[in-house]
């Protein structure tokens, strides 16, 4: 049989489609009918065989006909493909396929054919996705309130370019804020101490961490004594600008600690001197999006305490939010929401999707944010670019089931610096994605290092390094898995062949979603029932990978097990997470 140079899934996906197109040619289909929903998945119980289709079910309405019988006549016309060893209907209108043995050892030639770019997609079709993570206030290094974001958004950006996107990794540095004014000011505090003063307890309000001595001794090496006793106004600009500088190479190294890396650093401060909010303004005032309007008074303030003010405010409420929004304050500058509006609709200029990871304590403002880049992306009345918030919930750091102590070096915070130099980046990065991002999720610094099933780092790991251990011992031997006669291979290993082919589904479900803990979950099924062949070799030597007298039947088994590695490789590769040669 011809070699496939497509996943299965995917092959089959277009046996489908052409038994469509016959129908349509036969006149039993009426042309041009949408097929964007048709699914080819493998069936919720494996006993019903191994792909399944909802193509009946889509097309019987707009086909004016009902779903079985249109069923009926398209199991006919896949019972026609020699690889489909049969086509049922089931149920409402579902059609399940059997494939042939052969079709299933291609795909194994198929990943090994392939290697590490099995399961790449051209799904994307080059379009860009601006992904914007992190994001935090610069203002100290990073911890790990800042650390669950990090990952799912740097797993997700590799998930989109792997299918098929071209992805803008982006940062945007809060630097116009209040808050670097006042890091601004503890950074002077530390320039005075660098310069020899005593000056006591860190005042309530600044940033008491120790790692802005070497910012103030840097200050005071540059400034010397000038601006010792100097009035902040003749200081705070120069000294922000140095602080927010070594801030972000700060953070930039902490982020690299976990083998993150930006493509882009989006300034705040700079984003306004450019008058890009001006610019946002003047268009949404220009569709009459935003108006000059008094805001309600707050619930609970009578007229006695409450002065109402003439604001400019974008009429969110058009796009489901619940009350219209102020984009500047009373003094004129922008609102948070003002500012952040404006750097969306910048990003919309380069990208065609944006996604943001958010901390979930910013959902409040998910519904507002999301109607202002509908609006300022949608001109003409044309249909506005997708752009998706993932929220993130916080981590709870445990040592033997208590909350962590805090760091001294950072002050109130514990760094995540001091994390991956405990558990290494791999535990901290896969174990970030081991569960869905909106979920509560507990760090226990005991845990994410045992040796056991319930660990998913080290269950997957530890199918990766049995596989790469069975392999050395099978090259000692001299047996070589490329000359495998693969029609050894029999149910069980042909269970996990099925398996391992769902990758590429995986990839481009979980980036579609822009769900990276989906790949996690796949690698930890896949991990599971490696471990599940493996430990029936256990009891019963004549199922191990390396069978004593039957070096036909190693060289199979071996090559399968070379391809589960692979497999896993790739999926390890997309969280950022290295896969370990032995443990």
């Amino acid at each position: 049989m011809t070699e496939p140079t497509q996943p299965i899934f995917a092959a089959f996906a277009a046996v489908i489609d052409s038994a469509l197109d016959a129908l349509e040619a036969a006149g039993t289909l009426p042309p041009g009918l949408a097929r964007g929903a048709i699914t080819c998945e493998p069936p919720r119980e494996a006993s019903h065989g191994d792909l399944s289709t909802n193509a009946a079910m889509v097309l019987a309405k707009p086909s004016g006909t009902n779903p079985r019988a249109l069923a009926a006549l398209l199991v006919a016309q896949l019972a026609s493909e020699p690889r489909i060893v049969s086509a049922e209907m089931a149920g409402p209108g579902f059609i399940n396929l059997r494939l042939d043995d052969a079709s299933w050892l291609a795909e194994l030639r198929l990943i090994a054919e392939a290697g590490g770019d099995y399961g790449r997609s051209d799904m994307g079709g080059g379009r860009t996705v601006n992904v914007e993570y992190v994001s935090a206030n610069p203002t100290g290094p990073m911890h790990m309130g800042h650390c669950r974001g990090a990952v799912v958004g740097d797993a997700l950006a590799a998930l989109l370019a792997f299918a098929g996107h071209k992805v803008i990794k982006e940062y945007y540095v809060n630097d116009a804020g209040g808050q670097v004014d006042v890091l601004a000011r503890s950074a002077h505090v530390r320039y005075r101490e660098a310069l020899g003063e005593d000056v006591g307890a860190i005042p309530e309000g600044l940033y008491p961490g120790d790692y802005l001595m070497p910012v103030g001794q840097a200050l005071a090496q540059e400034f010397g004594d000038s601006y010792a006793q100097a009035p902040e106004s003749e200081w705070l600009i120069p000294f922000r600008l140095r602080a927010v500088a070594a801030m972000l190479e700060m953070i930039k190294a902490d982020l690299a600690l976990l083998g993150i890396r930006h493509d882009l650093f989006s300034s705040e401060a700079e984003l306004q001197a450019a008058g890009k909010p001006q610019v946002a303004e003047a268009w949404l005032r220009a569709h009459d999006l935003v108006y000059d309007g008094q805001l309600e008074a707050p619930k609970g303030k009578t007229l006695d305490d409450w002065e109402p003010v003439v604001l400019p405010l974008f009429r969110s409420t058009r796009f489901g939010d619940d009350q219209d929004r102020p984009i500047r304050k009373s003094d004129g500058s922008w609102t948070y929401f003002g500012a952040d509006l404006a750097y969306h609709f910048q990003k919309a200029e380069t990208a065609d999707a944006l996604v943001d990871i958010w901390g979930a304590d910013h959902s409040g403002t998910v519904k507002r944010i999301k109607a202002a880049v509908a609006a300022l992306t949608s001109a003409d009345g044309q249909s506005a670019k997708p752009f998706e918030i993932k929220l993130v919930q916080m981590v709870q750091l445990l040592r033997d089931g208590e909350p962590v102590k805090m760091s001294k070096r950072s002050g109130n915070f514990v760094t995540l610096a001091d994390v991956v130099e405990e558990v290494d980046k791999d535990v901290v990065r896969f174990t970030m994605l081991s569960r869905k991002p909106d979920a509560q999720m507990d760090f226990d610094f005991a845990k994410v290092v045992e040796a056991s099933k319930d660990n998913p780092v080290f269950y997957v790991q530890y199918a990766h390094a049995r596989i790469r251990s069975t392999l050395r011992k099978g090259a000692a031997e001299g047996i070589i898995p490329a000359d495998a006669d693969l029609a050894r291979l029999g149910e069980e290993e042909l269970a996990l062949i099925k398996l391992a082919a769902q990758f590429p589904r995986v990839v481009e479900g979980a980036a579609a979603a822009r769900e990276p803990h989906r790949m996690a979950f796949f690698l930890y099924d896949l991990a599971a029932a490696l471990h599940a062949y493996w430990n029936v070799g256990n009891d019963r030597p004549e199922k191990r990978f390396i069978v004593a007298q039957d070096a036909a039947l190693t060289a199979a088994r071996l090559f399968l097990a070379e391809q589960i590695g692979q497999v896993l490789r790739n999926g390890l590769a997309l969280l950022g997470v290295e896969a370990a040669e032995e443990l």
